[in-house]
């Protein structure tokens, strides 16, 4: 279609959001309408007529509403299209339309009002400044790393110099429990494994467990708490009867070269710990740059007044909202927030992002920040390779172009904050004494 031979009226409603209207003169609709009827022709068989010779004025009294809806779906359609390219418009909503009435040769006029990406009025990225906490890593950091290895490859062994469990013990055993003499689901086990004083379980079913011998029967009275995450079991007390089967206890293998050489790939104990000082610091290189991305991003979001499109929001809002209902499951904390809160959290995260979104992408455009097809098709072998046995699904997945267009965004995205990374004019500053010690916490 020629947009010569239509009228568009391209109304801002708000900066993300728009309304076209559009007449389209009747010779335009007579045309579409013509098409239709030969298409249709071709395809059906009236009784009475050869193929392809029934009259029109008898396929419009059976197919004429059908054939009316499909001229008004590809007119819609095909010059909204038209005029969302032309007119250069970024659309990020399913557009709301109204259509008047369509007739064979009479003009015909709609209306579209969808949200579109804002108009961004690129202000100073380059050089922006941040802090950059100077961190070393101490020997009590690496001396807390090598402990967490060496726990890693304790193993348990049967208690032979003592006959009660003691706290720290590892206890196989049977239980069975009931509530006002009914058993109840989960109430029941057989060798399970439980750490005396570990609180992995409830305090009085722990409690009967310290000083139990080996082949002990035992009895506990438990109350589950008010706030129990499985509703079902909250507030109600249950009977357990327990039979102690073993008592195990952890041993630590002896830190020294034979340990550094079987389980640090190391020749000796100070190269292994030379060789954990060295991955805590590339950990807390990463960390330190991670954290650097995110004040660089909020510097540019502070200094941009950008209204991001509702629609875009609410579609990362409902992704967050899965992503924390996926992890949670059945198992959610009696203390987590309510949906209607979590809401409420991940609508404001959700509006962050689509606006960081939003700028890096418009820098990206100005800088020229490209990223080639071969390094698309390399980050989707990666993730083929990642994913293992459903590595098929996954290149299937990536096969589809909207799904290609988005990791493709994701890489334009990384590799724009890298280059902002590069251009920021990073402080290295003291860190407070106590903050030394937080990387070790994140990682």
């Amino acid at each position: 279609m020629n947009s010569a031979t239509m009228k568009i009226d391209v109304d801002e409603l708000s900066p993300v959001r728009r309304k076209v209207r559009v007449e389209l003169p009747g010779d335009k609709v007579a045309g579409e309408f013509t098409k239709a009827y030969q298409t249709l022709s071709q395809r059906v068989r009236v009784k009475g007529f050869r193929a392809g010779k029934a009259p029109r004025s008898v396929l419009q009294g059976i197919y004429g509403e059908e054939i009316k809806g499909q001229v008004r779906s590809r007119l819609v359609e095909d010059t909204l299209g038209e005029v969302i390219k032309e007119r250069g418009l970024h659309i990020v909503s399913r557009p709301e339309i109204e259509t008047e009435e369509l007739a064979d040769g009479a003009e015909f006029s709609f209306s579209a009002v969808f949200e579109v990406k804002p108009e961004i009025a690129l202000k100073a990225y380059l050089g922006v400044e941040v802090e950059k906490v100077k961190i070393a890593v101490t020997d009590e950091q690496v001396e807390q790393a090598l402990k967490r290895l060496q726990e890693g490859h304790a193993r348990l062994e049967p208690v032979e110099n003592r006959d009660a469990a003691q706290a720290g013990d590892f206890v196989t055993l049977d239980y069975a429990g009931t509530i006002d003499g009914k058993e109840f689901p989960g109430g029941k086990a057989d060798n399970y494994q439980v750490e005396v004083g570990g609180g992995q379980i409830l305090p009085e079913f722990d409690n009967a467990l310290a000083g139990a011998g080996r082949g002990e029967a035992k009895s506990a009275r438990v109350r589950f708490p008010d706030d129990y995450p499985n509703r079902d079991l909250a507030g109600k007390t249950a009977d357990f009867a327990i039979m102690v089967r073993e008592i195990k206890q952890k041993v630590l293998p002896p830190l020294d070269d034979e340990f550094a050489k079987e389980h640090g790939e190391s020749g000796s104990l100070d190269e292994l710990k030379s060789r954990i000082r060295g991955r805590l610091e590339e950990e807390f290189k990463k960390y330190q740059e991670s954290e650097l991305k995110e004040r660089i991003l909020s510097r540019i979001i502070e200094a941009h007044s950008l209204t991001p499109p509702p629609a875009m929001v609410e579609r990362q809002t409902r992704y967050l909202m899965e992503r924390y209902q996926n992890s949670s499951g059945e198992g959610a904390a009696a203390d987590a927030p309510s949906m209607e809160e979590a809401r409420k959290a991940f609508e404001a995260r959700a509006t962050r992002q689509v606006q960081a979104t939003l700028l890096v992408e418009k820098i990206a455009h100005a800088e020229n920040i490209e990223v080639p097809e071969g390094e698309v098709q390399a980050r989707v072998e990666a993730l083929v390779h990642a994913a293992g046995d459903r590595g098929k699904s996954v290149r299937q997945y990536y096969a589809r172009q909207d799904a290609r267009d988005e990791l493709r965004s994701q890489l334009v995205f990384d590799r724009a904050l890298e280059f902002l990374l590069e251009k920021a004019n990073v402080k290295e500053v003291d860190a407070p004494v106590e903050k030394v010690d937080d990387p070790v916490k994140k990682s």
